[in-house]
């Protein structure tokens, strides 16, 4: 199998993982407690998979300084991309305590795409110079996306939204989290050692505040004292995978 075709087939894998999680929460009504220990268990898998994959390799390959740098850089960019998308009238968070209901369509949509595309474009950059695809980053991925599916088709059911745009929302996004991979690998390939560090320390740096910012806050407004156990646990399940890995 040639690297761009495994660049584009573990994209795929993990935006269908989105897809899996709206198939379960069409269909079967999960408890907001699993849906929230899932999601902290993911959060954990992928705070071990960048810090011993991502940010590990990104130094390896390029050095401190482009690490440090992509890695500012990246969370930078999430926190005001997600803040422009939270303030401009798409919310996707679930502001529950606060009264508000649920995050719309498109704002869900579109911050799973603002989670998705650094996820899944340093799975194609790993790929690039005859490198090979990190299991455990693929790993967590797709845990990860699981609950963000589960999670966010109840509330789209919830607020009336139909199965075809439901599962079209979710398809289409798989659909762009595989030509992400594509894009991190075919665009990124001829780039020197210090860029593909810089933008595996980005895609790291971004993930890391999209968990801190999305995926605990959403968790342990369920789970409450059990997010930070749950999270531990997930974070020695990685560990172990990189390992084995």
């Amino acid at each position: 199998m040639t690297p761009l075709v495994l660049a584009g087939l573990a994209g795929l894998l993990s935006g269908l993982a989105l897809v899996v999680g709206a198939l379960v929460a069409w269909f079967v009504n999960v408890p907001r407690s699993t849906v929230a220990l899932v999601m902290a268990f993911g959060a954990g898998v992928l705070i071990s998979a960048l810090a011993f994959d991502l940010v590990d390799e990104a130094t390896a390959e390029g050095g401190f300084v482009p690490t440090v740098i992509g890695f500012l850089a990246g969370a930078v960019v999430y926190v005001v991309a997600d803040q422009l998308l939270e303030h401009g009238g798409f919310r996707r968070k679930q502001h529950r305590h606060g009264g508000a209901g649920g995050g719309t369509g498109l704002g869900i949509a579109l911050g799973a795409l603002l989670d998705g595309v650094p996820e899944t474009a340093v799975q194609g950059v790993s790929l690039t110079g005859g490198g090979a695809l990190s299991i455990a980053v693929l790993v967590a991925v797709v845990i990860s996306n699981l609950p963000e599916g589960m999670s966010s088709t109840a509330d789209l059911k919830s607020s009336g939204r139909s199965a075809r745009y439901v599962f079209g929302l979710w398809i289409g996004i798989a659909v762009v989290c595989a030509l992400s991979a594509l894009g991190g690998y075919a665009l990124l390939g001829g780039v020197p050692a210090a860029g593909q560090s810089f933008v595996m320390a980005f895609a790291a740096g971004a993930i890391l505040a999209m968990i801190c910012d999305t995926m605990i806050p959403e968790a342990f407004r369920t789970t409450q004292t059990a997010t930070g156990f749950v999270v531990v646990l997930g974070f020695i399940a990685s560990y172990a995978v990189h390992q084995v890995a």
